[in-house]
């Protein structure tokens, strides 16, 4: 999958009646669906019952199992509420007749109000000071670990360009944050409407956040000696935003214990405006030796 048509597509899922609608997978690299596929297709079955004048705000969803890359996932809607105002879904995915996932979402038709928000940091690098995934493979591919090296090389419709880039071959113990800019490959994405733009930033928002959890213990610890996965993840949606620029996904994590980190943060616009939240609990548990 390496074009931002591709990622639509698998995202738009078969309507197979009865509120149920049906969904494939691609791998990111990992022997497991990746959880912002699963979130992302769990938000378009919700859509697909949703009044055209309403747009998700909110959304809360739990992993349970792993997913199976080589079986259709069914995503079963339920429909809690339909207020004045908002409306609320509940979003069961199942395969193998198991649950692996289950989202609450809720709508809120456009509204005007008063507003603030959170301060954008201006000092930040630019994007086109940075190397991207790709520019690391093609420039350090030959000293990287292998599953570094693996993971880089997949296709993807995104591009990536990590602030603060970690020396694989020395890792050293960094502060508990993570800021890393991102774009949809291609030129033009006018065409995406405000239910697509929000489905593929929920894709999107799955990738880098446990990096911030894993910082400060980055000298020992790593994906490839640690057993990964998300646990839940929720995200907040305030402003209408565009894929032709630049964004900013900027994570900080308040604490890992337990085998567990929590990584909080928001996506910014280039420009500075604060297009949502994000919050996710991992399991970080170290391999046996």
């Amino acid at each position: 999958m390496q074009t931002s048509k591709e990622l639509i597509a698998l995202l738009d899922l078969k309507n197979v009646g009865n509120n149920t609608f049906l969904g494939n997978s691609f791998t990111i690299g990992s022997p497991n669906v990746f959880g912002g596929q699963v979130l992302a297709q769990a938000v378009n079955a919700a859509y697909r019952t949703i009044p055209e004048t309403r747009f998700l705000h909110s959304l809360h969803g739990y992993f349970l199992e792993a997913g199976d890359l080589t079986v259709p996932i069914h995503y079963k809607v339920e429909e809690m509420r339909n207020g004045g105002s908002f409306s609320t879904r509940r979003v069961t995915a199942i395969q193998h007749e198991k649950t692996i996932f289950i989202l609450a979402a809720s709508f809120h038709q456009k509204e005007d109000g008063f507003e603030h928000q959170t301060n954008f940091n201006n000092d930040i690098k630019q994007p086109e000071e940075l190397l991207s995934w790709e520019d690391m493979l093609a420039q350090f591919g030959d000293f990287l670990p292998k599953s570094t090296k693996d993971f880089l090389s997949v296709k993807r419709p995104i591009e990536f360009k990590p602030v603060r880039v970690q020396n694989p071959l020395d890792p050293k113990n960094l502060p508990a944050n993570e800021q890393v800019w991102f774009r949809l490959k291609g030129d033009n994405h006018a065409d995406l409407d405000m239910r697509m733009k929000q489905e593929i930033l929920t894709y999107i928002s799955d990738y880098n956040v446990l990096n911030a959890a894993f910082n400060p213990n980055a000298s020992a610890h790593n994906f490839g000696n640690t057993q990964t996965a998300s646990l839940d993840h929720s995200m907040w949606f305030f402003r209408d935003f565009d894929f032709d620029d630049w964004m900013l996904f900027s994570a900080e994590s308040p604490n890992a214990f337990g085998a567990r980190g929590l990584a909080k943060g928001n996506i910014f616009t280039r420009d500075g405006k604060l297009v949502a939240s994000f919050a996710q609990e991992g399991l970080l548990r170290p391999k046996k030796k």
